[in-house]
C-alpha cells in the first residue's frame, strides 16, 4: 500500500479579508488573520463577518482560515475571550492561533488550537509537551537552526505539524520575551501593543565608557528570508511554511505569496512525497521579487548557523535595490546611470553621513546610452532640496519600482481548479457531471426534447464550445466527454444553463466535502510540564492559565511581567542576537587565536539611547543576550492593564531563582 503524501502548506498573512482574498489567488493554502479582538496586533483586526466571508472564499479552494487569538490574557477579558471564540467557531474559522494556556481550560467548541511563536517553543522537550496537551500545529522560534528543527520534529512525530517562519520582519527578541515596550511605556508586546524600542539607534560602550558603536540601529534585524532553504527546512520535517506580516500592504502580500508559491511548486514536481495543502493551481501575471518589496536587507538569521551580518545596524528603513551611480547633478535634476528602466513616480534613496535621504522621480527622461550598455536617465524630483549635497559618484538605490507596482496592484494571478465535464443523455433530456481534481463531482439535469443537428460536425463543436466557457468561474476545463448517441441540436441557451447549474453543484460540493479539523484531545492522564517553576517568562497572567500549569506539575508559578510584581531589574529581552559576537568580542570567536585567547571575557555592556540605559548581560552558554533594566517607576505604580482577584491562588517565589 502505497503512503500518502505529507501535505505542505503556505501560510500567508492578511490585515484584512480583501488582502486574505489576494494571498489565496496568488497561492496560499492557509492564511492567518486577526479578528475584533485579542489579537498581538492593535491595527490589524477585523470583524466576525468580514472573516465568515473570507472563510467561504477560502473553502471553495479547500484552503484554510486561521484566527490569531495571542495575546495574553487578564482575568476580565477570559469571558469574552470564550464568547469571541464561539462566534468565530460558528463562522466557519478552521484554527486559532493562541499563547495563554487559559483557552485549553475553557469551554469551547471543539476548534482546532495552534500554539503561537509567542509561545516561546524553543526545545523540543517544550514541543513535546504541547502536542500532547492538545495543540495540533506548532509556531517554532525564529532563532532555531535547521538541526534543532529537525529534533523537534522528529521528537513530535505526527502529534503536531511543525510551522515555522520562512520571510519577514525579525524581532529580535525571542518571542513572547520581550518586555521593554511595557517597562518604558506601559505598552505590552504580549498584549499587541509593542513600541518597537528595537528600531531605535542606540549607543553602545564599555562599563569604562569606551564606545564600541554610536548611534546605530543595535537592535534592528535584517529581515527573514529562506527561499534558499525551502526544501531543507521541508526535509527538517517543516509542514507549514508562514510568512509574516499581518501590518503589510497587499503588495506585499501578492509579490511574497506567489514568489514561494513558485518556489514551492518547482520543489513538490520533483518530490513526490510531498503534496500542496489546498485545490488549484495560480498563474501569476506579474514576476515575483522579494526585493521589490518593503525589507531591511535579507538574513536566513540562524536556521544555517550564526552569521555576523543579520542586523540592519544602519537603518531600518527600506533602501531597496541599487540603481546606479549619480552621473550628473544640478539644482533642478540629477542624472543617473543604470542598466534598468525607469519611470515617473519612482521612489529613489542614497546615503547622506550616516543618514538615508529618499526622494520621489517626479519625471524621468532616457537622455543617452553609455558604451557598457547602460542607460543615463535625467530624474527631477519632487522635492528640489533633496538634492543638497548630492555628489558624482554616489549610489542611487531604487526602493519604488512604479512600473512594478502598477503591474502588482491591478489583477496579478488567477487561481483555477482543473474539472473534467461529461455529457450525457436521459430519458428526459440531458444530464452534465463535472468532476474536478479532487474528486469531487456534481451531476445536474436539464429536461428539454432532443432533436437530431442538421450538421453533426457544427453540433459537436458547439456542445464542446459552450460547455467548457468556465472563464468567470474557480474551474477550469481538463476535457468534456459528449457520450451522446448522435448528435443533438441543443439551444446554446439550455447549454449555458446547464453549465452553471453543473458549476454552482460542484462548488457547493466542494464547500459540503470540505471537513473542518477538529480539535486535538489532550494526553490522559496529564502530561508534565518539562519545569517544576515558571518566572515572568511564563506570561501567566490569569487564574485558568495558572490553574493549566498546576495540573501540569508546575509547583510554583509568578505573575506576568504585566502584573507590575517585578521591582528590580530583569531581563526586558532575551535574544540570540550577540553584539559581543556583531563587533569581534565574543569569547569563542577569540577561543584558539595566539595571542587574544583567554584576553577577551564576556563582561556586561552599556546600550544607551536618549535617557534610556540597559545592561546587556551574556549568557555564554546558551550563546544569548539579555537587556537589562527596571520598569519606569510611574509605570510601575500604575494599575496593571487588569487587576487579578486576590483570592487567585497564585504562588510567588520569594527570591528571583537562579
Amino acid at each position: 500500500m502505497s503512503l500518502q503524501p505529507h501535505q505542505i502548506e503556505l501560510l500567508s498573512p492578511a490585515k484584512n479579508a480583501d488582502i486574505g482574498r489576494e494571498a489565496i489567488l496568488h497561492g496560499a493554502d492557509a492564511v492567518y488573520i486577526g479578528g475584533p479582538d485579542f489579537g498581538a496586533r492593535h491595527n490589524a483586526s477585523n470583524t466576525i463577518a468580514d472573516i465568515a466571508e473570507l472563510v467561504q472564499f477560502a473553502h471553495r479552494f479547500h484552503a484554510r482560515i486561521f484566527v490569531t487569538l495571542n495575546t495574553i490574557l487578564h482575568e476580565a477579558e477570559l469571558e469574552p475571550a470564550r464568547r469571541l471564540v464561539n462566534d468565530l467557531y460558528n463562522s466557519g474559522v478552521d484554527a486559532l492561533i493562541v499563547q495563554d494556556m487559559a483557552l485549553l481550560e475553557m469551554d469551547i467548541p471543539p476548534i482546532q488550537l495552534h500554539a503561537s511563536t509567542q509561545c516561546d517553543i524553543r526545545s523540543a522537550a517544550k514541543a513535546k509537551f504541547l502536542s500532547e496537551v492538545g495543540f495540533s500545529q506548532l509556531v517554532l522560534a525564529r532563532e532555531l537552526t535547521i538541526a534543532q528543527i529537525r529534533e523537534i520534529a522528529q521528537t513530535v512525530g505526527d502529534g503536531a505539524t511543525i510551522e515555522y517562519f520562512i520571510h519577514g520582519a525579525l524581532c529580535v527578541a525571542f518571542s513572547g520575551q520581550c518586555y521593554i515596550s511595557h517597562a518604558e511605556t506601559g505598552r505590552s508586546a504580549n498584549r499587541g501593543d509593542c513600541s518597537q524600542a528595537c528600531r531605535l539607534p542606540y549607543t553602545l560602550t564599555e562599563s569604562n565608557g569606551a564606545v564600541i558603536a554610536f548611534d546605530k540601529h543595535l537592535l534592528s534585524m535584517k529581515d527573514n528570508n529562506q527561499s534558499a532553504n525551502l526544501e531543507t527546512l521541508l526535509d527538517a520535517g517543516v509542514r507549514s511554511l508562514k510568512i509574516e506580516g499581518r501590518y503589510k500592504d497587499v503588495s506585499y502580500v501578492k509579490n511574497i505569496t506567489a514568489h514561494y508559491r513558485q518556489l514551492l511548486d518547482q520543489i513538490l514536481e520533483r518530490r513526490p512525497e510531498w503534496a500542496r495543502a489546498s485545490s488549484g493551481a495560480s498563474e501569476i501575471f506579474f514576476k515575483p521579487n522579494p526585493d521589490k518589496t518593503f525589507h531591511r536587507g535579507s538574513t536566513d538569521y540562524f536556521a544555517t548557523g550564526r552569521q555576523a551580518d543579520i542586523g540592519a545596524f544602519d537603518s531600518p528603513k527600506f533602501v531597496g535595490l541599487r540603481l546606479g551611480k549619480v552621473h550628473q547633478v544640478s539644482k533642478e535634476w540629477l542624472e543617473v546611470v543604470t542598466a534598468e528602466a525607469m519611470a515617473n513616480g519612482d521612489g529613489l534613496n542614497f546615503m547622506r553621513k550616516r543618514e538615508v535621504v529618499g526622494l520621489q522621480a517626479n519625471t524621468v527622461e532616457l537622455r543617452d546610452k553609455t558604451k557598457d550598455g547602460e542607460t543615463i536617465w535625467r530624474i527631477v524630483p519632487n522635492d528640489l532640496s533633496m538634492l543638497a549635497g548630492l555628489t558624482i559618484g554616489t549610489d542611487v538605490s531604487r526602493n519604488r519600482d512604479h512600473a512594478w507596482e502598477l503591474a502588482v496592484l491591478k489583477k496579478s494571478a488567477e487561481r483555477l481548479i482543473p474539472v473534467w465535464l461529461s455529457l450525457h443523455e436521459t430519458p428526459t433530456g440531458l444530464s452534465l457531471s463535472i468532476t474536478d481534481a479532487d474528486m469531487i463531482s456534481a451531476t445536474v439535469q436539464l429536461d428539454l426534447t432532443l432533436e437530431p443537428a442538421r450538421q453533426a460536425d457544427k453540433a459537436w463543436a458547439s456542445l464542446r464550445e459552450n460547455l467548457g466557457k468556465l472563464g468567470n468561474t474557480i474551474f477550469v476545463v481538463q476535457d468534456i466527454q459528449l457520450n451522446l448517441s448522435q448528435p443533438w441540436f441543443v439551444p446554446v441557451s439550455s447549454l449555458n444553463q446547464l453549465r452553471r447549474d453543473a458549476v454552482a453543484a460542484l462548488e457547493q460540493a466542494r464547500l459540503a466535502a470540505w471537513q473542518r479539523p477538529t480539535r486535538k484531545a489532550p494526553l490522559e492522564p496529564a502530561p508534565i510540564y518539562p519545569e517544576t517553576s515558571l518566572s515572568y517568562l511564563a506570561n501567566v497572567y490569569n487564574s485558568l492559565a495558572w490553574q493549566f500549569y498546576r495540573k501540569h506539575g508546575v509547583e510554583v508559578i509568578e505573575p506576568a511581567y504585566e502584573a507590575h510584581e517585578e521591582e528590580g531589574e530583569v531581563s526586558l529581552m532575551i535574544t540570540k542576537h550577540c553584539l559581543r559576537f556583531s563587533y569581534n568580542l565574543c569569547p569563542k570567536q577569540a577561543k584558539g587565536v595566539q595571542g587574544v585567547m583567554g584576553q577577551v571575557r564576556a563582561d556586561p555592556l552599556i546600550l544607551k539611547n536618549g535617557d534610556e540605559t540597559y545592561t546587556l548581560k551574556f549568557e555564554c552558554r546558551p550563546c544569548e543576550m539579555h537587556v537589562m533594566g527596571k520598569m519606569k517607576k510611574h509605570i510601575l505604580k500604575q494599575p496593571p492593564p487588569s487587576v487579578v482577584p486576590t483570592a487567585l491562588p497564585l504562588t510567588f517565589y520569594k527570591q528571583r531563582p537562579v
